[in-house]
């Protein structure tokens, strides 16, 4: 039997359902198969035929008396035939088969009397090691056809796709996106993540965008943290960015996208994070790192907003994006601010939404925005007391006026009054490159103690 699960081992490095047979006659053996269906296009081709095989050439005789047929997998029935036509004297297989064996399991061709020869059975040797060779294969062969549909992806009549060459050669964006469509909550919807840095960093920043982004608009960030051997991870939620795009806004809903991110972290099993959210992406992810408060260590929520309250330039600018087909993503962002007129390296920002069709996100923003969860106080004040929430206002948004803004987050978290240092502003957006390599510094430093703490 050990050498049945040796020729067992080779069918399965074959590609073929691993069962491996032996033919012993007076101690010695005389002849061997494994499993070959598949390369030699034969359905008769089991391992106990291909060693009936071998064995009748080398007596020269297809009648084996005297024989013993060792095998790995309890036969089945066509195998359990040519065994009784062979008149093999004795059959001894591993591990049962539930579904096929011929030999006790679903049926026992071996067991009717009135049959002109009768072949004894031995049952279960080395079963467990028999068992253990076929799970291993079935698991391995399960694998590869998730990958290999996961590799696919095929697109949902309800969805739209951009090509992957419209997103070829973004500058500074060199990272190629793993593809996800194996989480539940995205309903067989491709989404695109950036995965780039050591598992084991002591520190992950978790980058989620806002309206009328992608990730892309964190890209002079990215590079910062990563060449300070930290891993970074920046999903591309459906409807933005190189994900899928739903057709309908009506399958984009704040809890749906809470959901999904949820399944991201505990599926790409996150730990030690850093939330950076920028505009809606804060209260986003404020939503998950409630849920599995665990993973994270803090946060930066830059030029966010912490309830639906929004005040008017903004609710007008959402508005826009939403109802106005032509809306100019890259225009639109320069005049709220976050980038300075001449710098239109952030054109790429606007290829997800550049064709018709594409813009149910933008279309149901307003209505997830006034969706989004309630700041969570005391996960907040939790990370206020440990110097681990910073929340930023860029100078140059015109959208959230300073004090409107400020009066917000002290109003809708009231650790605010007692931590005001959490509360800060700076002189750009911290995406525009005059302003990213600065800020990036910043973050690390501030949240630093926890990355020494991880490490030592």
């Amino acid at each position: 039997m050990r050498h049945a699960l040796q020729l067992a081992q080779q069918a399965a490095a074959a590609g073929e359902v691993p069962v491996g047979a032996v033919v012993v006659k007076d101690g010695q053996m005389v002849g061997e198969g494994r499993n070959a269906p598949l390369s030699c296009n034969d359905p008769t081709a089991h391992a106990e035929v291909q060693a009936l095989r071998a064995a009748a050439q080398k007596l020269g005789n297809y009648r084996l008396d005297g024989c013993t047929l060792y095998v790995t997998l309890e036969p089945c029935t066509m195998c359990s035939g040519a065994m009784l036509h062979a008149r093999v004297d004795t059959v001894v297989y591993g591990a049962a088969e539930p579904k096929t064996g011929a030999a006790g399991s679903v049926l026992n061709v071996f067991g009717y009397p009135a049959i002109n020869h009768q072949t004894q059975v031995v049952r279960g040797v080395l079963a467990e090691e028999c068992a253990a060779v076929m799970a291993a294969f079935f698991q391995q062969r399960r694998a590869q056809q998730r990958a290999v549909a996961l590799a696919n992806h095929p697109l949902k009549d309800t969805a739209l796709r951009h090509p992957d060459s419209a997103f070829a050669d973004l500058p500074d964006w060199p990272y190629a996106p793993q593809w996800r469509s194996d989480l539940p909550a995205l309903g067989g919807l491709r989404m695109a993540v950036v995965d780039e840095g050591p598992r084991n960093a002591s520190m992950t920043w978790l980058c989620l965008h806002g309206a009328a982004s992608w990730g892309y608009g964190f890209r002079h960030l990215v590079v910062q943290w990563l060449v300070a051997g930290h891993r970074v991870v920046v999903p591309d939620l459906p409807g933005f960015g190189r994900s899928d795009q739903p057709k309908r806004d009506k399958a984009h809903t704040a809890d749906g996208h809470v959901q999904l991110l949820q399944e991201l972290v505990q599926a790409m099993d996150l730990h030690q994070v850093v939330l950076v959210g920028e505009g809606d992406g804060a209260r986003l992810g404020l939503a998950v790192a409630q849920a599995m408060p665990e993973r994270f260590t803090g946060c930066w929520l830059i030029d966010s907003w912490p309830d639906a309250d929004v005040p008017k330039p903004l609710a007008q600018w959402l508005q826009a994006a939403a109802n106005k087909p032509q809306w100019d993503v890259v225009q639109s962002m320069v005049q709220a601010g976050f980038w300075p007129l001449g710098q239109m390296q952030q054109a790429p920002l606007a290829i997800p939404f550049a064709q018709a069709g594409h813009r149910a996100a933008l279309k149901a923003w307003p209505r997830v925005q006034a969706q989004l969860p309630a700041v969570p106080h005391e996960l907040l004040r939790g990370w206020m007391e440990q110097g681990k929430c910073w929340i930023t206002r860029s100078a140059t948004n015109t959208l959230m006026p300073q004090a409107a803004w400020e009066a917000a987050w002290r109003d809708t978290v009231s650790a605010l009054r007692q931590y005001p240092q959490a509360l800060q502003q700076t002189p750009l957006f911290p995406m525009v490159p005059a302003q990213a390599a600065i800020s990036a510094a910043q973050a690390m430093e501030y949240f630093g103690a926890t990355a020494r703490a991880v490490a030592s």
